[in-house]
């Protein structure tokens, strides 16, 4: 069992998308979706930008690692699809990637698209280094009610679980079953508030990578 932390950068309820009873990472951050498996916690913590002390975005346990293909087409994630007439959380649907019989990449019309809708070359590429979906049905996301990370894990004898850019994984065990144990005490299940961006004007909402 492994820990991976990183930072959210832009938080749109996109990457991580924690609608539709699964908290889910589909896009973005392909190198921890390389890496990580059925069994292993994702915890993505504020960043600087949206609050001034640590705090934790989401956490959740991986229970399924799928491949885009198999998320596309699979009937409870149909609603992560996205489309741009249907509701803000259906705007920011993550299922966005198929590939075609000959290995095409298809990209749906997106927060990942340009804005013509068009296919965005430059996140196609980004996201598809990783073709892992991963799929926490055990998960809490606070997004702009974000919670203070605890003390023992901002340092645990010159160890943190934050950071300011990339991913972090080499926790100890130790480090890691605490960490845990700790979600598991706050009995905290599901989506409890809305993302950091939708508290901003539309206009400063930008299409990249992250």
């Amino acid at each position: 069992m492994r820990l991976f932390s990183y930072v959210v950068a832009r938080d749109y309820g996109f990457a991580p998308n924690p609608f539709g009873g699964a908290c889910t990472l589909a896009t973005c951050k392909p190198e921890i979706r390389q890496r990580a498996a059925v069994g292993d916690w994702v915890a993505g913590l504020t960043s600087t930008a949206d609050r001034a002390k640590p705090g934790f975005v989401y956490v959740m346990k991986i229970d399924e690692v799928l491949t885009y293909d198999a998320y596309w087409h699979d009937d409870r994630f149909q609603f992560k699809k996205p489309s741009r007439v249907g509701s803000m959380k259906q705007m920011f649907g993550d299922n966005i990637y198929h590939q075609s019989p000959l290995g095409v990449w298809h990209q749906a019309d997106s927060h990942h698209s340009f804005d013509s809708g068009t296919a965005n070359p430059r996140n196609i590429a980004n996201d598809t280094k990783s073709h892992g979906v991963l799929v926490g049905h055990r998960f809490a996301y606070w997004g702009s009610s974000a919670i203070d990370v605890p003390d023992e894990f901002l340092d645990s004898n010159g160890l943190s679980i934050c950071l300011q850019r990339g991913y972090r994984s080499k926790f100890p065990d130790e480090f890691v079953q605490a960490f845990a144990a700790w979600f598991k005490s706050l009995g905290a299940q599901g989506y409890f508030a809305p993302p950091f961006m939708w508290q901003r004007p539309r206009s400063t909402w930008a299409r990249l990578s992250v």
